[in-house]
């Protein structure tokens, strides 16, 4: 048996991917976990596809997580008479609060805030960034612009204002019914839009929680704001998504390579997951290959130790959905085995608070100096797993859980790959006895290879693996 994947693949569900054969065929082709994105469709569409793709998992014998993803606040403008307008540099414009349907010089907008959010002198960024336009004069109800960039503006484009200082709030009403209908489908992760603090995500949680969910919390990274409050909203999180295309808008998009790498290495020093998005393979909604840049894109991301990397619109919309998750399967495939793994200067600076990370670390600082097939973790909550996860040993890690919900968040864990495992023993050594068999059916190990097992005791007690154990495969007793 070859060794899995790392990096794990999101995919945007969509109109490209909404019939069962073309989700069968993604998840085949390499889809880990599928986003639901809530910016598009009914409650009852996204569980309705969500079901679905649950059915074609199961059948496939697989365990594929669901990403249930915000539209947090609608930063955009209002609608043209005729649906788009061409303005050029020099143009006078005015967005208008009140304005219903707009022309060549006025529209409304939704996010009628924004009169109070700027100033003369300030730039705005609209359709991702395209076109700017200097503000010039502000009232209560206008606010006039000359255009400095131009190009075709058409209905409900972004708007963003440059270097951020937008006050709208992370959570709307809409999203707070959304996280209703993300539990009620059992969404294994919610990622919450445009978060500027921890009290966001801690907000959002709570909605979650009080629902009767068990979802873990992704903060989406898209305004200027979170940049610096990054580490307070990453220990209010499980993970963060590294949402390049509002963040490029509100930083600039030079900015955004340096700030991928440095949110991403945080993460993974706060034991938290990561997600790189936007644009990775955007040719291939129209092209049945990548570009050599988009390549790079997402090996550098892979590179880098992001735990997933994420399909937008390339699955949701695209011609191309199953070809454009082959393509990132073989880039990610191949990047993930260009790594050098060298541990020892890792864990230099590392303390451990708890007895099963202690037990996680010293497993991959074995494996790292011993010819070792597998790390098998026997885990009811996945804890032990993500420990694992957040160090490159080179060596797989196999979870073992009874558990479908741990292994359907574990399906986001870089280098972790779950498995179904019912615990019939009730004593360490021979449930450690059926784990091996496991591993063996499984064709990951055979007899004289060695595999480390962690497990804990009292058996079944999440959180409480205290255990290591190297086993030479077909001699234990």
């Amino acid at each position: 048996m070859s060794i899995p994947r790392a990096t794990k693949i999101v995919a945007t569900l969509g109109p490209a991917s909404s019939d069962p054969a073309v989700v069968e065929r993604m998840i085949l082709s390499g889809v880990n976990v599928v986003r639901v994105n809530f910016s598009h469709g009914t409650a009852d569409g996204h569980t309705q596809l969500v079901n679905q793709v649950r059915e074609v998992a199961a059948r496939l014998g697989r365990d594929i997580g669901v990403l249930a993803d915000l539209q947090g606040p609608k930063i955009r403008i209002g609608k043209f008479a005729g649906g788009k307008v061409s303005l050029v540099e020099g143009d006078a414009f005015t967005f208008d609060i009140e304005c219903e349907l707009g022309d060549e010089r006025r529209v409304g907008l939704d996010y009628k805030a924004l009169v109070h959010d700027v100033k003369g002198g300030d730039t705005l960024l609209l359709n991702d960034g395209r076109m700017t336009m200097r503000v010039d004069r502000v009232t209560d109800r206008t606010i006039d612009c000359t255009v400095t960039v131009g190009g075709v503006l058409s209905d409900r484009k972004g708007i963003n204002r440059q270097g951020g200082g937008l006050s709208a709030p992370a959570l709307t009403a809409k999203d707070m019914d959304d996280v209703k209908t993300a539990v009620a489908f059992e969404a294994d992760f919610i990622a919450v839009s445009f978060p500027k603090n921890a009290s966001d995500m801690y907000m959002a949680r709570e909605l979650a929680r009080a629902a009767g969910g068990r979802a873990l919390m992704i903060a989406k990274i898209e305004r200027y704001e979170a940049i610096g409050n990054l580490e307070e909203i990453l220990k209010a999180s499980d993970g963060i998504m590294v949402a390049r295309g509002d963040l490029a808008v509100e930083v600039g998009d030079a900015a955004v390579p340096a700030l991928q790498k440095r949110m991403i290495r945080m993460a993974r020093d706060l034991n938290k997951l990561t997600i790189t998005a936007t644009q990775m393979m955007e040719s291939m909604i129209e092209s049945p290959v990548p570009t050599r840049a988009e390549v790079s894109d997402v090996a550098n991301a892979v590179i880098d130790g992001t735990d997933a990397v994420m399909l937008s619109a390339e699955t949701a919309a695209g011609k191309y959905p199953v070809e454009t998750v082959a393509a990132m399967a073989r880039v990610c495939d191949e990047a993930d085995r260009s790594g050098s793994f060298s541990l020892d200067q890792a864990f230099l600076n590392r303390t451990f608070g708890r007895i099963d990370q202690a037990i996680a670390m010293a497993a991959l600082f074995t494996a790292a100096h011993m010819k070792v097939k597998a790390i098998c973790a026997l885990t009811q909550s996945g804890s032990t797993a993500l420990w694992m996860s957040r160090l490159d040993s080179g060596v797989p890690v196999y979870a073992l859980t009874p558990e479908e919900g741990t292994r359907r968040r574990m399906s986001l864990y870089r280098e972790v790959h779950p498995v179904l495992m019912t615990f019939k023993a009730s004593d360490r050594e021979n449930l450690l006895l059926e784990a091996e068999q496991k591993l063996v059916d499984l064709g990951v190990a055979q007899k004289g290879d060695l595999i480390l097992m962690t497990i804990g005791t009292p058996i079944g007690k999440s959180g409480g693996t205290n255990t290591l154990k190297m086993i030479r495969v077909g001699e234990q007793s």
